[in-house]
């Protein structure tokens, strides 16, 4: 009988199968150094994502704060230089005009002092103006568009019976500092 060829032995090493395993399987620190990484890229990329997340919250933030102030200052502003009483009609739109801004206060100043006042004092014009309603059409943190429903009663020597008329107008508003200005006021 003849011998039998031997069976190679599963646990006797192979060298060409040693060196190949030890080729393609990494060690195991430099696995741990690769998950390092990949975590840190992650965490950074979080970090970056919560950032940005952050910063439109604020920049949302501002914008609601900005709608809001600029509708109250509007309907503020809207009231002053749409009231007046034919005895004191130049000092309360000249005070009115403090709260606009460039040459929208000189087209005012300049309405005020040629037609607005000089028509008051002659007909003895008195106009209560009253805001109703205000909406803001467009917004950022410095520009506000408002629009403002406005009720007037207007009375006058002619007229001494009240007379009540409605309006819309849209007004720009403008941040300079701490304080909404307007910068043009259009009846719609």
């Amino acid at each position: 009988m003849s011998a039998a060829p031997e069976a190679p032995n599963a646990l006797a090493p192979d060298s060409g199968s040693a060196e190949s395993s030890a080729v393609s399987q990494p060690s195991r620190s430099s696995r741990t150094t690769v998950l390092a990484g990949v975590a840190g890229v992650l965490i950074a990329a979080l970090v970056v994502g919560v950032g940005w997340l952050g910063w439109g919250h604020l920049q949302d933030r501002a914008a609601e704060q900005a709608r809001a102030d600029a509708v109250q200052a509007a309907t503020a502003q809207a009231t002053a230089m749409l009231s007046y009483n034919f005895n004191e009609v130049d000092q309360q739109l000249a005070a009115a005009g403090d709260g606009l801004t460039g040459d929208f206060k000189g087209d005012y100043d300049k309405l005020v002092r040629e037609t607005i006042a000089p028509g008051a004092k002659e007909k003895k014009i008195t106009v209560e103006a009253t805001v109703q309603a205000g909406s803001v059409v467009s917004a950022t943190k410095d520009d506000v568009v408002v629009l403002l429903y406005v009720n007037q009663v207007t009375t006058s020597a002619e007229m001494p019976d009240a007379a009540t008329t409605g309006s819309r107008v849209r007004m720009e508003m403008h941040k300079e500092g701490d304080r909404w200005l307007t910068g043009r006021l259009t009846p719609v």
